[in-house]
């Protein structure tokens, strides 16, 4: 008789296989179609002539490869490889129940904490919204940078409309193999970055579950090559499950190895963390003083 733990190291063969299979460990970016290439001006999918969508509902982010739903937490362990040596990495990215309005449109608040060898380097409030199509865009960023448990500083806060910042999309609705979107460019931190859909229908193992139809995404900065490139696969209805890289003289590897749900309690914690972060990014940053102050949602 199998055991449990023999039935899932079983399945998680099974789903080894079937991404090899597929093809699923590679990520090659198909060749861009005219429509595509179209695309590619200021990151927009097509109907959006301005490079941004109408935001009727925009804390209802569902969509399938980037749902964001408050009290939803996704823990990441890897490393980072840099000049040869490898450290450990893990990054904790908590969907709050709070949202910030930027530019007159409300936006999801999420927290996301990076810790190398265990302690925190970096904790960021990321904001998104859900355009009327399903694209979910990229509204800014406040992160704050740590060394040796002390706060350094967030020089690379952006907000959408700053600045010249632009924020543009995370994740397209429909993505297709070849399309090309920017996911932001923000001149006044030099941040850049431009993502491709390499590959669709994939099949990928992690040890949170073994996942099919999965979306892969190559990202590059334009601006920097020497960073290489960061492959990041999206799984349906879960989102980001795994971050590989290419080239680049520092790398990151990630895989989601849980997706935990959160209850009043933890989240009143969360919650409480997130808007002191919020009140002290005021004193912090020039930049955020240009959105209003985040609330929890009703």
């Amino acid at each position: 008789m199998f055991t449990r733990s023999r039935l899932l190291t079983f399945a998680g063969a099974l789903c080894a296989v079937s991404a090899l299979l597929a093809g699923g460990g590679q990520a090659i970016a198909a060749p861009q179609s005219a429509q595509a290439r179209h695309m590619a001006q200021a990151g927009q999918p097509p109907g959006h002539g301005h490079g941004y969508g109408r935001f009727t509902h925009p804390l209802a982010v569902h969509n399938r490869f980037f749902p964001l739903t408050p009290g939803t937490e996704f823990i990441y362990h890897g490393k980072i490889v840099e000049n040869g040596k490898a450290r450990s990495h893990s990054v904790t990215f908590t969907v709050t129940d709070t949202f910030k309005t930027v530019g007159g449109v409300r936006t999801v608040v999420a927290w996301d904490r990076d810790f190398l060898k265990g302690k925190l380097q970096e904790q960021e409030l990321a904001l998104f919204a859900q355009d009327d199509q399903g694209n979910v865009w990229n509204f800014g960023e406040y992160p704050e940078e740590y060394e040796n448990g002390k706060f350094t500083g967030a020089p690379s806060t952006w907000i959408r409309g700053v600045g010249g910042a632009y924020g543009g999309i995370h994740m397209l609705s429909h993505p297709r193999p070849g399309m090309k979107y920017r996911e932001g460019l923000v001149p006044a931190i030099e941040f850049d970055d431009v993502s491709v859909v390499a590959r669709t229908g994939q099949v990928n193992s992690v040890p949170a579950g073994c996942y099919h139809q999965v979306l892969v995404v190559d990202e590059t900065s334009p601006n920097d090559p020497a960073s290489g490139h960061q492959i990041k696969y999206y799984a349906p209805r879960t989102g980001l499950i795994r971050v590989g890289a290419r080239g680049g003289d520092s790398q990151e590897f990630l895989t989601l190895t849980a997706v935990r749900h959160l209850g009043p309690a933890e989240m009143a914690k969360v919650r409480a963390a997130v808007l002191a972060m919020d009140k002290r990014a005021y004193r912090i940053s020039k930049v955020y003083r240009s959105t209003g102050p985040a609330r929890a949602r009703d």
